[in-house]
């Protein structure tokens, strides 16, 4: 039973010091790869709200379209954060990024793109066209995340 208490211990032990640990700060000038990681939450946060209404089965064509404004407002804030200088922890961008700039930018182009295709949509209340829009976005984040981050 002693020794039961003692391996409980030492485990809850190791749980909180690695908890401890956190994940590495961004100490470079500007902090680049913290700014790109707030900037992609951000788009999260303006992104993922359609999908739960559109997955609910609770479209409000006027509340979409706003949310969709808020999407686009956001939509440019982290590209400009990968310098060349900027691969180093705690990015979860993977070194394909540096070393396929050419495929990182048609990625983000077709989200660009994407993002056009849904604000129109959006715009054009056709709930129809909207999730079709939508889906397209989804799909552009995920094949950017296949190539371009880290899993």
């Amino acid at each position: 039973m002693f020794k039961a208490m003692k391996l409980h211990l030492l485990l809850l032990l190791t749980a909180a010091l690695l908890g401890a640990c956190g994940e590495v700060e961004d100490t470079r000038p500007g902090q680049p790869v913290k700014q790109r990681q707030v900037a992609f939450k951000e788009m999260v946060k303006a992104f993922e709200p359609m999908g739960v209404m559109l997955r609910d089965g609770r479209y409000e064509a006027d509340k979409f379209a706003a949310m969709a404004d808020k999407l686009m407002a956001k939509r440019d804030a982290p590209w400009s954060h990968f310098g060349p200088d900027t691969n180093y922890p705690p990015t979860k961008a993977t070194p394909e990024v540096w070393k396929q700039p050419e495929q990182f930018e048609k990625n983000k182009q077709a989200f660009i793109a994407a993002t056009d295709t849904l604000l129109a949509a959006a715009q054009s209340k056709d709930k129809a066209r909207v999730e079709k829009a939508y889906e397209a976005v989804h799909e552009a984040c995920k094949t950017c995340h296949k190539q371009f981050k880290e899993r």
